[in-house]
């Protein structure tokens, strides 16, 4: 799904401005392809970048980082004999870090698109993303999943997501409002602040789960598929990734890493 190319030079410049006060690259600009200053090849540790208010892919069982991403991630490690570092942070500030190289990749319910290709490289895909629409069930303002449904709606987004370019790109919404957090959304719509919110399935039944004052409604608004974001022209470490993904893939592993973080 495209977004707008200013969409991602505002979150670049923005989050880079973020990233100077904490020490690391304020330089928001494309990696030329050199990957020999990845973030852990120095001490044998291997740094996935990730947004843990994602469930089930990532998400915190008390002060530790774990999901479906998080057991690919170890899964990655494992098979390249490295220790698993976890970053958590803000969505758009871990595509940052990949790009700057401050983890080594970035695992977090990521979306390919053309804009994110320009300036990261992409593993195979592990999973198809249906991405729903989630209301409040007592006075729900939307009730049919359509495009032409959320216009004219206050739709709740996580920024940087596939699901905030897409309704940008795609919906004549009244104000598209952007959260880092999807908790902060479910309040914001239990309150009636916002109409709607677009997002994952998965995280979505989450969501509902922990808020039965939330609905999700029938229907497919659109679908799309995650991949493990790394630094452009690391390719050593794209392969020695896609090599893992896909032995993953063949074994049924994905299914049981989300059967396991979907059954709880």
């Amino acid at each position: 799904m495209k977004k707008k190319l200013v969409s991602m030079m505002l979150v670049t410049a923005i989050t880079a401005a973020l990233f100077a006060g904490c020490g690391t690259k304020s330089d928001g600009n494309v990696s030329s392809g050199d990957s020999s200053n990845t973030a852990g090849q120095e001490d044998n540790k291997l740094i996935v970048g990730t947004e843990a208010g994602f469930a089930p892919y990532e998400y915190m069982e008390g002060d530790k980082v774990v999901g479906v991403d998080m057991d690919i991630a170890q899964a990655i490690a494992d098979a390249m004999g490295k220790e698993l570092e976890i970053k958590n942070m803000d969505f758009d500030g871990a595509l940052l870090a990949v790009q700057n190289g401050s983890v080594d990749f970035v695992a977090a319910g990521v979306s390919v698109d053309e804009e994110r290709q320009k300036v990261m490289d992409f593993s195979i895909d592990y999973v198809d993303s249906t991405e729903v629409v989630v209301v409040n069930k007592a006075t729900p303002a939307v009730t049919v999943v359509s495009d032409d449904d959320l216009a004219d709606k206050i739709v709740g987004v996580q920024q940087g997501n596939i699901a905030d370019f897409y309704v940008e790109e795609n919906i004549a919404a009244k104000e598209i409002r952007r959260y880092t957090k999807f908790a902060q959304a479910a309040e914001d719509l239990k309150n009636n602040k916002i109409d709607c919110i677009v997002m994952d399935q998965y995280p979505a039944e989450e969501l509902v789960a922990a808020n039965p004052e939330l609905t999700i409604l029938d229907g497919v608004l659109f679908q799309d598929k995650y991949a493990i974001a790394v630094k452009k022209g690391n390719k050593e470490l794209l392969d020695q990734i896609n090599t893992v993904i896909q032995e993953l893939k063949d074994t049924g592993k994905i299914e049981e890493f989300t059967a396991n973080h979907t059954s709880k």
